[in-house]
């Protein structure tokens, strides 16, 4: 029952809080945006307003490792893993520019869902292959920018904490891009909060560690489904993931095929 009432206590703070923010986001973004074009500022504030919700939890204990590796100056394609909803929160600490990808529902959600839009987060319709379409050329349009993409490239969140197949759309958008992947790795989240269910699970601590970046020379001329077999088992080894487990925990993709970051829309590359 405690748990419960803290958890309700959490997520009334958030809706509350979100609700009071939004407007110093609109503010920020209706001052800045003639000149901030990539909406740098804005996402520096939603960076704060993010981490907000850890900083003051006082059971989660996030360590950030690595932000020293993120170039200002370099437009990445950032990938990380995916257990939870608190994902979204801990990368927000990083405080790195960068676009989301994200499915279009969470635009929906009041305030939050608002401040994605005025930040131009790059929406994604599941199953739709215009969609996918779309949201490839927004991306590479907003590399070509400066500015970096975020991506899970499991699809999805991870239903028991395990690490999942690697979708190759992320490792596409690079290759297409000539961006450098950026691997950061999120570990204790799905203990915290997993993925069904909306109650808090206790004291749990949170690492965001962020790996060395590759280059797009590495893996120019490679089938993106194998890049992305490739990443996944640095995420693997950082993870101390058995090599046994390869990638039973999500599907396989053909060569000559990509899949989005959604992981639900395949499409052929030739």
């Amino acid at each position: 029952m405690l748990g419960r009432a803290l958890s309700l206590l959490f997520w009334l703070f958030l809706a509350l809080s979100s609700a009071i923010l939004y407007p110093i986001a609109l503010l920020i973004w209706a001052s800045t945006a003639l000149f901030d074009r990539r909406r740098v500022l804005l996402h520096r504030f939603t960076c704060f307003w993010a981490s907000l919700y850890t900083w003051c939890n006082p059971v989660w204990r996030v360590r950030i490792e690595g932000r020293e590796k993120i170039r200002p100056d370099a437009a990445y394609v950032m990938v990380a893993n995916h257990q939870s909803l608190l994902d979204v929160l801990v990368l927000f600490r990083l405080f790195a520019h960068f676009k989301w990808v994200s499915k279009v529902e969470n635009f929906r959600i009041p305030f939050i869902g608002w401040n994605m839009y005025l930040n131009r987060y790059i929406k994604l319709q599941r199953g739709s292959r215009d969609s996918v379409a779309r949201m490839m050329r927004q991306c590479e349009v907003a590399l070509a920018e400066g500015n970096s993409i975020m991506m899970f490239p499991e699809g999805t969140r991870s239903a028991d904490g395990n690490l999942q197949a690697f979708k190759a759309g992320a490792f596409t958008l690079a290759q297409r891009a000539g961006a450098p992947v950026l691997p950061i790795v999120v570990e204790g989240t799905a203990a915290a909060l997993p993925k069904r269910g909306f109650v808090l699970r206790g004291r749990h601590r949170i690492r965001v560690r962020v790996l060395d970046e590759i280059d797009v020379h590495t893996f120019a001329g490679k089938p993106a489904d194998l890049v992305a077999d490739e990443v996944r088992e640095r995420f693997a080894v950082a993870l101390g993931v058995p090599r046994s487990r390869g990638v039973d925990h999500g599907r396989r993709v053909d060569h000559g095929r990509a899949i989005s970051s959604g992981g639900l829309t395949e499409r052929k590359l030739t």
